[in-house]
């Protein structure tokens, strides 16, 4: 492992990461919007077990087989950038066919945390992008002298997934305070419920257009 001052630093930078907003926020904060605090934080654990997946894929060297590939690449990210737009459509449809009778008083989540944790891990697992992050920024902190290279980036990534898990939850309990705020006015659930469908849409569209890192 680094030495202690080198931990400190990748810790620091990747809490930086962690709370910069980005795709990762943006997602649990729509799901929480439309579904509610346990459905927010079902959906943080699910992407910080996609982001485990990164990195152990990462210690394995399967990530980098697939950066290296344009069409694993862009097969990987079309996939994920489908199954978000679905995600969005399907919550936009729902709450538009509902009305405010779906979630009377801010109760029941329209899909449950189960299938919110499912989801999560997919739209993690299947976003590339991911995977090119950590083959960035962990190796810079791993010390080959050190040996067991592999094992140095799973603890330095499942750090990171730690981390970036805590901004989420974060995320999901301050968006179901203003969800829970609306609960009187189930017109303004609806419509956040829309809203939230339509930047899942936005989320997955901006990942059909990521292009492939620069090897």
């Amino acid at each position: 492992m680094p030495d202690p001052t080198s931990l400190a630093l990748y810790a620091a930078a990747a809490l930086l990461l962690a709370v910069t907003p980005g795709p990762g926020l943006f997602y649990v904060a729509a799901r929480t919007l439309a579904g509610g605090r346990a459905e927010g934080v079902a959906s943080s654990l699910g992407t910080g077990l996609g982001g485990l997946i990164h990195v152990l894929a990462g210690g394995l060297g399967v990530s980098a087989l697939v950066l290296a590939s344009a069409e694993l690449f862009t097969a990987l990210k079309l996939v994920g950038a489908v199954y978000l737009v679905w995600i969005g459509y399907r919550t936009w449809r729902s709450a538009r066919r509902d009305g405010s009778a779906a979630v009377q008083g801010g109760a029941a989540p329209p899909v449950g945390p189960g299938r919110a944790f499912r989801e999560g891990v997919l739209v993690e697992a299947l976003n590339p992008k991911t995977a090119a992050f950590f083959l960035a920024f962990v190796p810079q902190f791993v010390e080959p002298d050190a040996g067991h290279v592999a094992l140095q980036f799973v603890a330095l990534g499942a750090l990171s997934v730690a981390l970036n898990t805590l901004a989420d939850l974060a995320v999901a309990v301050a968006a179901s305070r203003i969800r829970s705020g609306a609960a009187s006015r189930p017109g303004l659930i609806r419509r956040l419920r829309e809203a939230s469908g339509g930047a899942m849409i936005a989320l997955g569209l901006g990942l059909a257009l990521a292009r492939r890192p620069a090897a």
